[in-house]
């Protein structure tokens, strides 16, 4: 294992983005290709993460085989055997070594990956939310709500952009409003404790859904967090309408946290399908108000800029440009950089 960026990856490039529930990947076959997109998989369909791979690469002759491999797990990496948080995978980067063939193996935090396309987004990969302007050199912040609660930062260092690795996700979040206060003691906690991704995540939003019921006394009508964001949207059921906002609170609040201890004046950024989902709910007013209600300092953080990235498949893309171009990115790879 080592700690220094290679000047260059071996071609063909397999890049992944496994998630809680699905797993989805790319081949980079030289340093100007276009990237071949390999349809997604879901992760209950295969036993391990060498079955999906393999399902991946299929017959294709030797040449266009990979020889590295660049995953981005939704997981602390910790040392030659990480478990997923969110799925029942357990990676272990010199099985893949030894299946594959493989020269490098490298494992990257989920968010941290999507923190690498930050720099190449564009204004056509993000949906504005507010007025705030985006500083080209500052902190940038990623953060997204899915089967988890996910989040990274991208920073400049020494003219690198250096991403940050986070569960940030785990942290506490507490009641705030009068409303808030209503309807805590009808939620349920997850490990014994409330933390933000409790509620802010697919399954959160089920559970801030009947938390909403259980306080104004009715009957949850709706099993799964898909039909609460479809009829909240829609307008046609109130409690799912205020779930749809406390979410886009619990949210802003989050991010506008984040902003603070990162200071991101390259902006905020919401990953994700949940996000792009549910973009009118975000861009209602709810989320930008809870980013910048943090007295003393809403000065700052309304000057900062906030929106959904609507670029495809964004942490594969973060990726690829990082096994094109290693050297404009400062990765630190110790513990997480396997070598044949």
């Amino acid at each position: 294992m080592m700690a220094a960026s290679p000047e260059a990856f071996a071609f063909p490039v397999m890049s992944g983005d496994i998630g809680g529930t699905n797993a989805r990947f790319v081949l980079i076959h030289d340093q100007d290709a276009a990237v071949e997109r390999i349809p997604t998989l879901a992760t209950a369909d295969f036993a391990t993460i060498e079955d999906a791979m393999a399902a991946a690469i299929g017959d294709r002759p030797e040449a266009e085989r990979p020889k590295t491999a660049i995953l981005a797990l939704a997981g602390p990496i910790t040392g030659d055997r990480v478990a997923m948080t969110n799925n029942h995978w357990v990676v272990e980067p010199k099985k893949l070594i030894e299946r594959f063939g493989l020269s490098d193996v490298i494992l990257l935090n989920d968010f941290e990956a999507l923190s690498l396309c930050l720099p190449g987004l564009g204004t056509d990969g993000v949906d504005p939310i507010g007025d705030g302007v985006a500083t080209p050199n500052g902190a940038r912040v990623v953060v997204g709500p899915g089967t988890g609660l996910g989040a990274g930062a991208l920073i400049q260092s020494g003219g690198r952009w250096v991403p940050i690795p986070s569960e940030g996700g785990h942290i506490d979040l507490g009641p705030v409003s009068p409303r808030d206060f209503e309807i805590w003691p009808h939620l349920e906690q997850t490990f014994g404790r409330m933390s933000t991704e409790t509620l802010v995540c697919g399954s959160g939003m089920l559970r801030l859904y009947r938390g909403v019921c259980a306080a104004n006394g009715v009957d949850a009508r709706f099993g799964n967090e898909a039909d609460v964001a479809a009829h909240g949207l829609a307008g046609d059921s109130p409690e799912a309408v205020e779930t749809l906002a406390l979410f886009a609170t619990y949210l802003g609040r989050f991010a506008g946290d984040l902003a603070l201890v990162f200071t991101a004046y390259g902006g905020v950024y919401l990953a994700g399908g949940i996000s792009a989902r549910i973009a009118p709910a975000l861009k209602s007013g709810a989320f930008r108000e809870a980013f910048v209600t943090k007295e003393p300092h809403r000065h700052l953080v309304e000057r900062m800029a906030t929106a959904i990235i609507v670029k495809p498949d964004p942490a594969l893309a973060g990726i690829a440009h990082f096994a094109r171009r290693p050297a404009e990115f400062g990765v630190e790879l110790e513990g997480r950089w396997w070598r044949s």
